[in-house]
């Protein structure tokens, strides 16, 4: 039978406060490979949502500490990079604007229907619907 250490809490205040090296130690054992994460948080007399949202805490606060405006990038400056080329002067032409499409459908009866662009030339509607209906 394996004995597991029991904690008493005895004051009036039920939640422990831990301390940020505390968290620390704890979030630090969960990012070794390998480890269980549950085992940790049962050692630890926590649940493990408690350090997942620790270790959100904890790189949240590492990551915006961290400078990125001073950050120097070591550059190679070639002689035989090719040369840029100058931006025409001209702006490039205007793309042709989009309008929305839209289909109209005509129902014909006894289970018939055509669908046509609603910019349809009037004249070829005509002419599809003679042949459809049987008009020629």
């Amino acid at each position: 039978m394996t004995k597991h250490p029991i904690e008493v809490i005895t004051s009036v205040e039920r939640r422990r406060r831990w301390s940020r090296e505390d968290k620390e130690r704890l979030v630090a054992a969960c990012l070794e490979p390998g480890v269980v994460l549950s085992e940790i948080a049962r050692a630890a007399g926590i649940h493990v949502s408690q350090l997942f949202r620790w270790r959100k805490e904890l790189c949240r606060v590492d990551e915006s500490s961290t400078p990125t405006a001073g950050t120097l990038v070591p550059v190679i400056v070639s002689e035989t990079a090719p040369t840029a080329q100058p931006m025409p002067s001209e702006p490039p032409a205007p793309s042709p604007s989009r309008r929305k499409r839209s289909d109209v459908t005509i129902e014909l009866g006894r289970g018939r229907r055509v669908r046509v662009d609603s910019d349809i030339d009037t004249d070829a509607l005509g002419r599809i619907l003679d042949v459809v209906l049987g008009r020629r």
